[in-house]
């Protein structure tokens, strides 16, 4: 069909230049098929260019074809996907010369480059087709048009017997006024009634009327007006039923017109076109009562197939007594594929141009010729592109194919990271495209890329593979339709060759450290700690440290930081540990590192010279919902003076809170627990022993002991608990020498005031006793010679001065009398070879300090002198300390 004045080849190619040309071999071709002539026009010779399309008359005059002339006078012009334009036409078309049947047409083609035609070249086409014999009647049923040409059984009239005068009806077509008859009237048959139109009126109205010396035709477009839509067997037809009056000069005959060409009538399954045609039509027998098939021939593009082609394409030929059925297989050898785009999806339809001839004989028309031509277009099939991953990982190399398409689809870009580029542009991005052919005449695309181009995605897998991602989308153009459609490529491609990221850690006194080095699949992980994303401004918050360098980062946090967990307390030290969890951009956990090192406690504890004791507990991670806020001591009513989530402190004296106290060896022990009591029970889930230990003029031990579930201990924290010996310079005990006044200068007979002193303790449960103290000629208090001043905490009953012991009350100066001994010395007490020393001595004591509540643990703690037949043998028991204290120089003169 021709809807348009103008068709455009979609093609690309070399214009010629001159206005006429010859035709160029090859360019044209042309055939005769019955009552058809085809001219074909071969689509590498009109490349890129516009078309118009004129039948030239007999005189050399050329009317130009559009779609309404193409109907009525028997053209047809159709152009398929592939650019071939064909053009049709049948032997008594309006402008055939006649000439001893031989049917000759002659079509002028302008060709341009543009849609104006200036500068267009013309071709002439000239084509002689002989046909013979003509049957009674024939039928032609085009794409266009429905022709119908019956046999005209009349006296031929002399033309020496026409007169000249001018006659309406003559006026039609030039092959009318110069023959012996003419088409004098059309009258249609309706439902309505009957329709009577003159010759010039019916060709007005798009009919189309001629005769030759033997033969009268009408045709008729689908569409005209007086055409009716009638259903046989399911099938439509679209049908006029027309008789036709020619005039000679004395007689009008009429003959029957009726033409009837389905319009429909073809089925589909997903495989499978079943054509089928109804015979018998009441429009095309009207008055028969007898018929007889006498052929039923199939053909493709016109040519008619034999019984051994039919077969071999699978075509199956059903001729029964009411219709004809031609099934065939979609795709089958005479058709052909042409590529569509359907909501922006890539699928195909088949075509096929069928034509049926069909010839029967009835008793009224004698043998009738029917020659439907059938263009079948399947409906729309999706095809998805198939992709094939070829990639190479030996050679770390994306390798995809897609495909298959029809030769009608060109790639002409892609789309990598949501840039667009076309085919050539491609290679900037590292990657090449290959157009690869097939033997059945379809194609592939070829995509190639290295592993390491940006657009590839690397993604962790598992312990030893990481996946390749190829994510590019590729854009098609179908021709010459120019619809466009696009491919999505998306390959994934395991290869064993993940990095994991490795850490190492320490410790010093205050932090951990962790180092992670990085991986190759790591390059979008984030380092976490708990629920904390260590960014650089989380780290710089919280006071950790971060630094990285690409390659590897490395991070710092302090012992007692939130985050750190504690994982055991024992006597050597505290367990603590930092774990770093590595997620991806979903936050799913991919790997984890951690760091355990084991501190000292003395951050967790402090026992103060006054009895002062400040205890930190801290939650273990073994016991996740232990709310610190609810620790208690000994004495329930003991709570915790700061609380964070992982720790609580207590601050209490050590006559507080239910502390214990005892003596064992060197030491005096403070003790109380810390506990955890989950609602409702009375038995701990949670105890830790912490206790202050104090050795005299040395460093206290501190230390934690566990009991029960959980076991935390600790290694000892220290503190001090120191004595002192004091010289004062009259028996009130008001006024000690300071220590610039020292040497003390002392003469005989004088005495000498000495005080003995507990430092620092608040606790009033402590007592101070002097077990022995003495004289040396040196600070070495083990030097020779001594001089007792007193011995098992009585005088030195063998010296003629003895020492004397004063009473210590409480005053101003003096908070706990407990913790002081006084005494004087004569300085006669110290003689040497029967003389008085007269030299610089030292003075020096060995104190005990007791449990005030338990004198009577041990007879120096008894408050009195010990005979010396009760001190043989004596043991240290376990309710005190020892300790010693010694004085400054003291210069005896005369």
């Amino acid at each position: 069909m021709v809807p348009n004045l103008v068709l455009r080849l979609f093609l690309i190619g070399v214009l010629a230049s001159e206005i006429w040309t010859q035709d160029r071999p090859g360019s044209l071709s042309s055939e005769c098929l019955g009552s058809l002539l085809r001219i074909a026009l071969n689509a590498e010779y009109f490349e890129d260019q516009y078309l118009i399309f004129a039948a030239v008359d007999q005189f050399g005059t050329a009317q130009e074809i559009d779609g309404t002339l193409a109907a009525q006078c028997g053209y047809t012009i159709e152009y398929n996907y592939w650019g071939n334009i064909e053009f049709r036409a049948s032997i008594i078309s309006c402008y055939t010369h006649i000439e001893s049947d031989v049917y000759t047409v002659t079509v002028q083609i302008k060709t341009a480059t543009n849609p104006d035609m200036k500068n267009a070249l013309t071709h002439l086409k000239t084509v002689s087709c002989p046909y013979s014999p003509w049957h009674p009647r024939e039928l032609v049923c085009e794409t266009n048009y429905m022709e119908v040409s019956v046999r005209r059984n009349v006296p031929q009239i002399t033309a020496d017997l026409l007169q000249d005068e001018p006659e309406d009806w003559a006026l039609a077509f030039p092959e009318a006024t110069a023959g012996a008859v003419s088409i004098w009237q059309v009258v249609f048959h309706l439902p309505s009634g009957r329709k009577a139109l003159l010759a010039s009126d019916a060709q007005n109205a798009g009919y189309g009327l001629n005769t030759t010396d033997t033969r009268i035709l009408l045709r008729a477009p689908y569409n005209a007006a007086e055409a009716q839509l009638v259903k046989v067997r399911g099938v439509t037809f679209s049908a006029v039923r027309a008789s036709t009056f020619y005039k000679q000069r004395w007689m009008i005959l009429m003959v029957d017109t009726a033409v009837a060409c389905p319009i429909d009538g073809v089925d589909y399954t997903d495989d499978t076109i079943t054509w089928t045609i109804p015979k018998n039509l009441q429009t095309l027998s009207a008055g028969a009562t007898s018929f007889n098939d006498l052929l039923v021939e199939i053909g493709v593009d016109l040519h008619k197939l034999s019984a051994r082609e039919i077969a071999s394409r699978k075509y199956v030929l059903s001729n029964n007594t009411d219709e004809i059925t031609i099934q065939m297989p979609i795709g089958a050898e005479g058709g052909y594929y042409k590529t569509h785009v359907s909501e922006g999806q890539h699928g195909t339809k088949y075509y096929i141009n069928l034509f049926l001839e069909h010839q029967w004989e009835d008793n009224r028309w004698g043998v009738t010729k029917h020659t439907i031509i059938k263009k079948i277009e399947t409906p729309f099939k999706l095809v998805p592109p198939t992709i094939t991953n070829n990639t190479n990982s030996s050679i770390r190399l994306v390798n995809v194919t897609v495909g298959t398409f029809l030769p009608d689809v060109e790639l002409v870009n892609l789309t990598i990271d949501d840039t667009t580029v076309t085919v050539p542009e491609a290679l900037q991005h590292g990657y090449k495209v290959y157009e690869t052919r097939y033997p059945n005449g379809s194609k592939g695309y070829v995509i190639e890329t290295p592993f390491n181009v940006p657009s590839i995605k690397k993604e962790y897998l598992t312990e030893d593979t990481r996946l390749y991602i190829l994510n590019v989308t590729l854009g098609f153009i179908v021709q010459p339709t120019h619809e466009t459609f696009t491919v999505p490529v998306i390959t994934i491609s395991p290869v064993k060759d993940a990095v994991l990221p490795s850490a190492r850690g320490f410790c010093d006194d205050e932090n951990l450290y962790l180092t992670v080095v990085r991986g190759n699949v790591d390059q979008n992980w984030l380092p976490f700690i708990s629920n904390l994303s260590l960014s650089p401004d989380a780290a710089q918050k919280h006071n950790y440290g971060l630094d990285d360098n690409g390659t590897h980062f490395t991070i710092r946090v302090p012992l007692y930081a939130p985050h750190v967990l504690y994982e055991d307390i024992h006597p050597s030290g505290i367990t603590a540990s930092l774990h770093v969890t590595m997620k991806d951009n979903t936050l799913a956990d991919m790997t984890d590192f951690s760091i355990s090192c084991r501190f000292s406690p003395k951050e967790l504890i402090d026992c103060l010279p006054n009895g002062t004791m400040v205890i930190t507990a801290v939650k273990l991670a073994g016991i996740t919902d232990l709310d610190t806020s609810l620790f208690v001591l000994r004495d329930k009513r003991c709570r915790p003076v700061t609380v964070t989530e992982k720790s609580a402190t207590f601050i209490f004296h050590v006559n507080t809170c239910g502390t214990s106290r005892k003596f064992e060896n060197t030491f005096m022990t403070y003790e109380n627990d810390v506990s955890y009591f989950r609602p409702g029970s009375i038995t701990p889930i949670y105890q830790l022993k912490c206790a202050c230990q104090y050795i005299i003029n040395e460093t206290i031990v501190v230390q934690y002991s566990s009991k029960n579930n959980p076991a935390p201990s600790i290694e000892p924290g220290f503190g001090s608990l120191a004595l002192t010996l004091s010289l004062f310079k009259d028996k009130s005990y008001s006024d000690s020498y300071k220590d610039i006044e020292y040497p003390v200068v002392k003469y005989l007979k004088e005495a000498l005031y000495f005080e003995v002193e507990l430092l620092h303790s608040e606790d009033p449960q402590l007592e101070l006793y002097l077990e022995d103290c003495w004289a040396t000629t040196s600070q070495d208090r083990d030097s020779s010679p001594q001089w007792s001043v007193i011995t098992d905490s009585c005088e030195n009953a063998e010296d003629s001065h003895q020492t004397i012991f004063h009473k210590v009350d409480s005053d101003s100066r003096v908070k706990f009398p407990t913790h002081l001994k006084r005494f004087e010395v004569k300085m006669f007490t110290f003689m040497q070879d029967g003389n008085a020393l007269l030299e610089q001595i030292y003075f020096h004591c060995s104190v005990v300090i007791c449990d005030a509540r338990r004198p009577a643990s041990d007879l120096l703690c008894a408050r009195r002198c010990i005979p010396r037949k009760q001190r043989l043998g004596r043991s240290v028991e376990a309710y005190h300390r020892h300790g010693h204290v010694s004085s400054g120089a003291v210069l005896i003169e005369s």
